[in-house]
């Protein structure tokens, strides 16, 4: 299974000024894709702490090293520039990333969101990118995305604003997503059991996991009391809908057995929705 790391950028993340939902998203596209995200870890916007993490993630051989955030015109947007010195390459003005820059503009200019479009330094330096990197096409903003084939691993830059995230990721990035990934299906199924005691749940649960080790099984605790009826998500992904859902039944069916002997049974058996509360 392909790996997959994040590096998300930010201080007011770790102010607590900005909720962080851009990991979540992309985890979920990730997983989606068939990949697995190992890790995703949060730094402050510092260039050796941003550099730091990226090297280590080159040193494990990740597969896919997506970074989030800090590729914008101010002094503290310092991703691109950091990922350069993990690499030991320089940074150079590229022409296609300039001229997606300068289109970005005139369209900004053309709407009223900005009075002049014309390219000044703190603009020109959202062009820059490391030796050897291409750009993605923003259509929302104006910072590029970046790829960077290195021997095992390939990063991605991706700006923090949500908005040109999803844009670059749903458009410039899919064909390197899918020469990457591959062709995948994500199938998620919801047992809600009448059981409010997840300590009874869990051996049954990681009995039927090392039996499945396609499926992933994961109870959801929100509280305890007598009303409590546990959740437990089944999720897989595969090369195709069949493979899915007969992982899926077939797992489903095992952990329904095994419940039922201790007394436990499936009160409903749904899709699992993202976006509902999981505790």
């Amino acid at each position: 299974m392909t790996t997959v790391e994040l590096v998300v950028t930010g201080n007011e993340l770790l102010l607590g000024d900005v909720l962080d939902k851009n990991t979540g998203w992309v985890c979920r596209q990730i997983t989606a894709l068939g990949g697995r995200v190992e890790c995703a870890v949060i730094v402050r916007d510092n260039m050796e702490a941003i550099a730091r993490e990226v090297r280590s993630c080159l040193e494990r051989s990740t597969r896919v090293i997506v970074t989030i955030g800090g590729m914008g015109p101010t002094q503290d947007d310092l991703t691109v520039a950091a990922v350069a010195a993990a690499t030991h390459r320089s940074l150079k003005l590229h022409p296609d990333a300039l001229a997606m820059v300068q289109r970005q503009y005139e369209y900004f200019a053309r709407e009223g969101m900005v009075d002049d479009p014309t390219i000044t330094p703190a603009r020109e330096k959202m062009a820059h990118i490391p030796i050897g990197a291409i750009p993605l096409d923003n259509p929302v903003g104006a910072a590029p995305g970046i790829l960077l084939q290195m021997d095992s691993s390939i990063i991605i830059c991706l700006p923090g604003v949500p908005t040109e995230l999803k844009g670059i990721f749903k458009s410039a990035l899919q064909p390197v997503l899918q020469r990457i990934f591959g062709k995948s299906v994500l199938l998620e199924k919801l047992a809600i059991v009448n059981c409010n005691d997840e300590s009874i749940l869990a051996p049954i649960l990681q009995l039927v996991a090392e039996r499945h080790p396609h499926v992933y099984i994961k109870s959801r605790a929100q509280r305890f009391g007598r009303d409590v009826q546990f959740r437990i998500t089944l999720s897989t992904a595969g090369p195709s809908q069949t493979t899915v859902e007969q992982r899926i039944a077939t797992a489903a069916q095992e952990l329904q057995r095994a419940l039922s002997d201790i007394g436990v049974s499936i009160n409903a058996f749904e899709d699992w929705e993202h976006g509902q509360d999981n505790g």
